[in-house]
C-alpha cells in the first residue's frame, strides 16, 4: 500500500435541513428538524405518517444544459446523488467540463479525467408505483371483471409492457447514481456502486481512500444517497416494526437518539457526497482542506441478519480498525459520530461497541448524532454523518443531537445534547451500521497538519 495521504477538499450535502453542508449544519447547531407530515403521497393509510423530505432540489440547475432531458430517467435517489455531485464539486473548486460548460468555473480544467474516479453507495430505488401500476392493469386477463382480473405473463409481454418507457428500467438501476454523476463530471478512473443499506456511504468512502491511497486515482468524489419517501419504503420500514408511530402529531420530535423516551426511526431521503483528493494534489492546485481521512474499517454483523448484536461487537471490530488504520490510540479520538437510529435495540448496540471500542473514556468522550434532525437517509445516511463530522472539524463546534433530552442511563455514552460545543478537536471517528444485513463501517478523520 502506497504512503499517499488523502484529505477532503468538498462537501455536497442534500438533506431534509436544506441543500449544502452550511445550510445543513447551522439548522443542526440551531437544534432544528426536518422531520414534518409525508407530502410526497398520502400516508393517511400507514401508522408512521411523517418523514424527512428533502424541498429545493432541482437537478436541472446542477447539470449542463445539454443534460437537462437526463432527467427524465433519474429517479428521485439519482437526483439526488447528482446535486449533492454538483455541490463537491463547486465547493472543491474543481473545473470539469459540467463547471466549464455551465459558467460556474473559468478557464481550462484543472482535473485529469483519467485520474478522477467515483464510488457512491445506493439503495433500494422504488419504482414509478403509478405508472407501474397502470401497465399492470393493462395486463389483466378479464379488465372488465374485477373479481376474475388475473394477471398473465402472456399480456404483460404483447401489452403491458408497450405502456412503460423503453428506457424505464434505467431509472431504477443503483449503479445509475454513479453512472450519471461520472458523465456529467467526466469521472473516467474506477467507478463502484455499494448496495449495503445505511452502512453504504461509509463503504463507499472507505472505497475511495484505497482507491486513492494505492495510486489508482488522484481524486474521489465518493458517498452516498437514497430516498425512503415512498409507500414501499414506508411499508418495509413499518413492517419491520422499526418506525416511531406515535409522533404522527409532533413530527418534529418523533426521532429521539438514544433518549430514554425513544421508540423508532423515521424514514427519510437525502445524501451526500465528498470530494477526496491525494494530499499533494490538492495542494498543487491550491486547493481548502477540510480535514485528512486517517484510517477505515469494516466488519460484519455474523449474527443475524436483521437484529443488531446486543455487545455491538462487529460495530466494535470496524471501529478499531479504522482507529489501528489511522495510527492512533483510542484517547486520542476527541468524538464520536454515531448513527443513532432512535430504535431501542440498535442504539443500545451502538453505545456498547463506543464503550468497548473507547475503553475508559467511552462514557465520556462526546458522540453527536443527525438522525433525531434529518431521521434514517438510508444508503446516504453515512456521507451526511461524515460530512456534519468533518465541518465539525473544521467549524470547531460539535451540534446537539435534535430530540435527545433525556439520556437513556442503559446507553452510558456521552451525548451532546442541548446546545452545541465549542471543540478545537483533532480526531473523529464517524460509524454506521446497515439496519438490514448486518455490515458495519467506520472512518476516523483528523484535523489537517502538513
Amino acid at each position: 500500500m502506497s504512503n499517499r495521504r488523502v484529505v477532503i477538499t468538498g462537501i455536497g450535502v442534500v438533506t431534509p435541513l436544506g441543500v449544502g453542508i452550511n445550510e445543513t449544519f447551522d439548522a443542526l447547531v440551531e437544534r432544528r428538524s426536518g422531520i414534518r407530515r409525508i407530502s410526497a403521497f398520502d400516508p393517511s393509510r400507514f401508522k408512521s405518517q411523517i418523514a424527512g423530505e428533502v424541498a429545493n432540489c432541482d437537478v436541472k440547475d446542477c447539470v449542463p444544459k445539454g443534460y437537462r432531458k437526463a432527467a427524465k430517467v433519474m429517479a428521485r435517489d439519482i437526483e439526488i446523488a447528482v446535486v449533492a455531485a454538483y455541490h463537491a464539486v463547486k465547493d472543491a473548486g474543481l473545473k470539469t467540463k459540467c463547471m466549464i460548460d455551465r459558467g460556474d468555473a473559468q478557464g481550462p480544467p484543472n482535473v485529469d479525467s483519467t485520474r478522477f474516479g467515483a464510488n457512491i453507495g445506493a439503495g433500494l430505488i422504488c419504482a414509478d408505483l403509478t405508472e407501474l401500476a397502470g401497465a399492470l392493469a393493462s395486463a389483466a386477463e378479464n379488465p372488465t371483471a374485477p373479481e376474475n382480473r388475473g394477471f398473465t405473463l402472456a399480456k404483460w409481454g404483447a401489452e403491458g409492457m408497450r405502456n412503460l418507457t423503453p428506457l424505464w428500467l434505467l431509472k431504477f438501476l443503483p449503479n445509475m447514481l454513479a453512472c450519471h454523476v461520472t458523465i456529467v463530471h467526466d469521472c473516467q478512473a474506477p467507478s463502484n456502486t455499494i448496495t449495503c443499506g445505511e452502512a453504504s456511504s461509509h463503504l463507499a468512502i472507505g472505497e475511495a481512500f484505497r482507491t486513492i491511497a494505492r495510486g489508482a486515482a488522484d481524486i474521489c468524489i465518493c458517498g452516498g444517497a437514497e430516498s425512503k419517501v415512498n409507500p414501499m419504503g414506508l411499508m418495509r420500514q413499518s413492517l419491520l416494526g422499526r418506525l416511531a408511530n406515535e409522533s404522527n402529531d409532533r413530527p418534529e420530535t418523533a426521532c429521539r437518539p438514544f433518549d430514554r423516551s425513544r421508540n423508532g426511526t423515521v424514514i427519510s431521503e437525502g445524501g451526500g457526497l465528498l470530494i477526496l483528493e491525494e494530499l499533494e494534489h490538492a495542494k498543487n492546485r491550491g486547493a481548502r482542506i477540510y480535514a485528512e481521512v486517517a484510517g477505515f474499517g469494516a466488519a460484519a454483523n455474523a449474527t443475524h441478519w436483521l437484529k443488531p448484536q446486543p455487545d455491538g461487537r462487529a460495530l466494535t471490530l470496524a471501529m478499531n480498525k479504522a482507529i489501528a488504520d489511522a495510527g492512533i490510540t483510542p484517547d486520542r479520538v476527541d468524538f464520536v459520530d454515531a448513527f443513532g437510529t432512535g430504535a431501542v435495540d440498535y442504539d443500545l448496540s451502538e453505545a456498547a461497541a463506543i464503550r468497548a471500542c473507547l475503553g475508559t473514556r467511552g462514557m465520556k468522550t462526546p458522540v453527536i448524532t443527525t438522525r433525531g434532525a434529518v431521521g434514517n437517509n438510508g444508503a446516504g445516511s453515512g456521507a451526511i454523518d461524515l460530512a456534519v463530522s468533518v465541518y465539525a472539524l473544521h467549524r470547531g463546534v460539535l451540534p446537539p443531537s435534535v430530540n435527545t433530552t433525556d439520556l437513556d442511563p442503559a446507553c452510558g455514552i456521552n451525548i451532546v445534547r442541548n446546545d452545541p460545543i465549542d471543540a478545537k478537536a483533532e480526531v473523529a471517528l464517524s460509524m454506521a451500521t446497515a439496519m438490514s444485513g448486518g455490515q458495519t463501517a467506520a472512518i476516523a478523520v483528523r484535523r489537517y497538519h502538513e
